[in-house]
């Protein structure tokens, strides 16, 4: 996943800048049941042992690398738009696929 790194460094820089200016507001962590690649930002995914787990599913190497910290605030569909070629959207509803499976147990 390191192909996304440096994409996610230059969309964290942006959104840094906006949230200098935009309001801060508390939201909840979703449950499992509402885990999403559209609503869910990756640091609820990666704070939970077995959405992390659907994510090294489909995505191996992202959870462990060194940098993902800076992609918490993202979902997985804003990250798709720099990288459209490896995070496609037949992968994104596997995974959303995953999770609603998830959601079931």
């Amino acid at each position: 996943m390191r192909f996304l790194i440096p994409l996610i460094v230059a969309a964290t820089s942006v959104a840094v800048s906006a949230e200098k200016t935009a309001p801060v507001t508390a939201v909840a962590a979703a449950p499992a049941s509402a885990y999403s690649t559209e609503d869910t930002d990756i640091g609820t995914l990666l704070d939970d042992p077995l959405a992390r787990a659907i994510l090294d599913k489909h995505l191996p190497g992202m959870t462990t690398d060194p940098q993902i910290e800076m992609a918490r605030t993202f979902t997985l569909r804003q990250i798709q738009q720099f990288a459209a070629d490896q995070v496609t959207d037949e992968l994104l509803t596997k995974i959303d696929a995953d999770f609603k499976a998830l959601a079931a147990k």
